[in-house]
């Protein structure tokens, strides 16, 4: 029985989808990773899932042609025909599909090449669901539009948290008949993400200006992430407390939605962020730090805070959907207002007042990551929702 894993960037499905690849390999199943073209690395890292496995062969790469932020219907078309005869020739019994494009185009392109078996995860709603403008209300409708007909006959839907199966069902893409699905986002790595020792603490009776904690948010460079609130509340949080570090770790995005790297640049040279660029390996930056940051105006499940809770580190989101299930007040890390940068500066500011509370929630965090966002337990239960039994 074969499996296509299809994703949106060879990165991202190497980092988030690799544990459950491993699950499918250990019962049994053939796995094949459809990507766009044009990152090496990933896919030798997709290729090296399961190696230690020697009862089974290694998952298969294959490409397809994909503009991941573009809005150009020709592209568009090009993507889904050459995911028709992808899946024509490969020839699944299973679909998994993830992320806006993969799920529509990766859906429509199934029912036309009749795969048995299609299943689509909501990761997240993105640029299209914000509409507060009226081009991106345009966008909104023309995504509700194609998600409805992409869903219409899949075997199931994952989502990662019920306000997006609210609004799904609000805007009439859920049919009442349709089956709904719940994982906890990709989970995390429990034993990659291992607790790590956090580095110095200033003490609670330190003068308020010598309290140097490190605040770190992992994102893509995007608007919605909350990159303009987390500048502000640094320039907040400066006056009273200058040995606070404000650090900021992600890929740049030229398409809609993105922050310029200028503007970041800018927050630099106000010594308000730190910027350290992208890289391939989070663990040696959440180390480096004592707080994870994400205000983000929305999420599916937000990995990089599962991630650093996994490590041992508390966490700062909004009280939005997708952050707030990984995030409990006041035990693993604080809430504040989504787009409020002085509400994120008083959440942030809980640390820098009691930095004793540091340690106490992060080893919280680590326990809630391991009983219910470790990858294993995540892909067991995606295994099993989708009847992919173990071969016998």
């Amino acid at each position: 029985m074969k499996v296509l894993v299809l994703g949106n960037q060879g990165r991202s499905t190497a980092n988030f989808w690799t544990v459950l690849a491993r699950r499918m390999l250990l019962d049994g199943r053939d796995v094949v990773f459809a990507v766009p073209p044009g990152d090496p690395q990933a896919d030798a890292a997709l290729r090296g899932v399961g190696h230690d496995l020697r009862a089974t062969g290694a998952p298969r790469v294959v490409h397809y042609p994909l503009d991941r932020k573009g809005l150009n219907p020709l592209r568009d078309a090009r993507s889904f025909a050459a995911l028709v005869r992808l899946l024509r020739t490969e020839r699944p019994d299973y679909l998994f599909a993830s992320t806006i494009k993969p799920v529509i185009y990766g859906c429509l392109a199934a029912r036309a090449a009749r795969v048995p078996h299609v299943y689509a995860t909501i990761t997240g709603l993105g640029y299209a669901f914000e509409a507060d403008s009226f081009f991106k209300r345009c966008i909104n409708r023309l995504s509700v539009f194609l998600y409805a007909r992409a869903l219409a006959r899949v075997e199931g839907v994952f989502f990662q948290n019920q306000d997006d199966v609210a609004l799904f069902r609000q805007c009439g893409i859920l049919g009442k008949n349709a089956r709904v699905l719940m994982a906890r986002g990709t989970g995390v790595d429990a034993r990659r993400f291992a607790p790590a020792p956090l580095p110095p603490l200033p003490a609670d009776d330190a003068p308020p200006r010598e309290r140097r904690v490190v605040f770190l948010l992992v994102a893509r460079l995007l608007e919605a992430k909350g990159l303009e609130e987390y500048a502000e509340a640094a320039r907040l949080l400066r006056e009273s407390y200058p040995a606070a570090v404000f650090r900021l770790l992600g890929p740049a995005e030229t398409g809609r939605g993105g922050v310029p790297l200028e503007r970041v640049r800018q927050w630099q040279e106000q010594g308000l962020i730190e910027y350290l660029g992208e890289t391939r390996d989070v663990r040696p930056h959440v180390a480096d730090a004592h707080v994870l940051v994400l205000p983000s105006w929305r999420e599916g499940t937000p990995t990089s805070i599962m991630e650093g809770m996994s490590m041992g580190r508390p966490a700062v989101v909004t009280d939005a959907p997708g952050c707030r299930e990984v995030v409990r007040d006041g035990d693993n890390g604080r809430l504040c207002r989504a787009r409020d940068p002085r509400s994120l500066a008083g959440a942030m500011e809980y640390f820098l007042a009691r930095p004793s509370e540091i340690a106490r929630m992060g080893a919280a965090g680590r326990r809630l990551a391991v009983a219910e966002f470790d990858a294993e337990v995540v892909a067991s239960g995606i295994v099993r929702d989708m009847g992919l039994t173990p071969r016998r």
